[in-house]
């Protein structure tokens, strides 16, 4: 018995349908020569709806019944969702050792001991519960209303983590201390400790919904580590300019050690600590609030 390779063509003019479509939708952005990558991770669906055609699979995104769900399962596809716990240790201890402190002390001072933190794009959720490891060793914060809002646009890895059950590839660089005090064992598997789950919502966003990210309310922190890297120039600003409106004055924004705000955005000041340069929107609003 053969077996043929069955796989569907996709012409430049279906990929130029479908590239639109998604970064109307979310913001991602494939250039021309990911033509391949699409077609290659969407030929599944295709099969398993029966369709003959990318066009076909386009209508369906754009009409069908359950467009919204495909389009999610479409993403799923498309993103890739690469991170693990502790990622980027010398922001980690430039937020913790230099950042946190300073902050602390600021806000006490004003008589407020909440932290409000957002990690955009958690994928399945190994930054927010690195984030809330951290700050659960830090004396400091004891007594401190913390919340942690983890927030992705996949569907599959925000499963992952809701659960919080991970496997090794999670712990490349964990330390020992980290696995004994924070997680249990699970067979081949390490389940974080709900001390730990209790500090991290885990919700659904697409960053491109603008009124939804709104209702998240204020933030001190924003993480937003290798996300932007998928969306062009015009996405990148409109994001950013989402970020600056959302976090509060003196608050921070963290990307990921290959990414910068030059030629982005010229809201926020760069701060140099010791072992990083974060983001940090001024004190005093700079106006730009209000524009689109």
């Amino acid at each position: 018995m053969f077996i043929f390779n069955t796989d569907i063509a996709l012409d430049l003019a279906e990929f130029h349908l479908l590239r639109d479509l998604i970064y109307q939708h979310c913001g991602l952005y494939f250039a021309d020569e990911s033509k391949y990558l699409l077609e290659k991770r969407l030929n599944k669906r295709l099969v398993d709806l029966h369709l003959d055609s990318f066009r076909d699979y386009y209508y369906q995104l754009r009409y069908g019944q359950e467009c919204e769900q495909e389009l999610a399962t479409a993403i799923d596809l498309l993103t890739t969702n690469e991170t693990y716990f502790f990622r980027e240790d010398f922001q980690l201890k430039t937020f913790v050792d230099e950042v946190i402190p300073e902050f602390v002390c600021q806000k006490e001072q004003l008589g407020d001991r909440r932290l409000r933190i957002w990690s955009a794009g958690c994928s399945s959720g190994e930054e927010p519960y690195t984030l809330a490891m951290l700050l659960l060793e830090k004396p400091l914060l004891q007594d401190w209303s913390i919340e942690i809002i983890g927030t992705d646009i996949s569907q599959q890895v925000l499963k992952t983590a809701r659960e919080g059950l991970y496997g090794k590839n999670s712990f490349r660089t964990t330390s020992q201390y980290y696995l004994n005090r924070y997680f249990t064992t699970e067979g081949q598997k390490w389940r974080i400790k709900d001390q730990v789950k209790k500090l991290v919502s885990i919700s659904h966003l697409n960053l491109f919904d603008f009124n939804r990210v709104a209702l998240l309310g204020k933030m001190d922190f924003i993480f937003c580590r290798n996300v932007i890297i998928y969306f062009d120039h015009e996405a990148k600003k409109k994001v950013i300019k989402s970020f600056y409106k959302s976090l509060q004055p003196g608050g921070y924004l963290l990307l990921g050690h290959s990414e910068s705000l030059m030629n982005i955005s010229t809201d926020f000041k760069l701060r140099h600590f010791t072992h990083d340069m974060l983001y940090q929107k001024p004190e005093a609003a700079n106006g730009s609030e209000g524009e689109g």
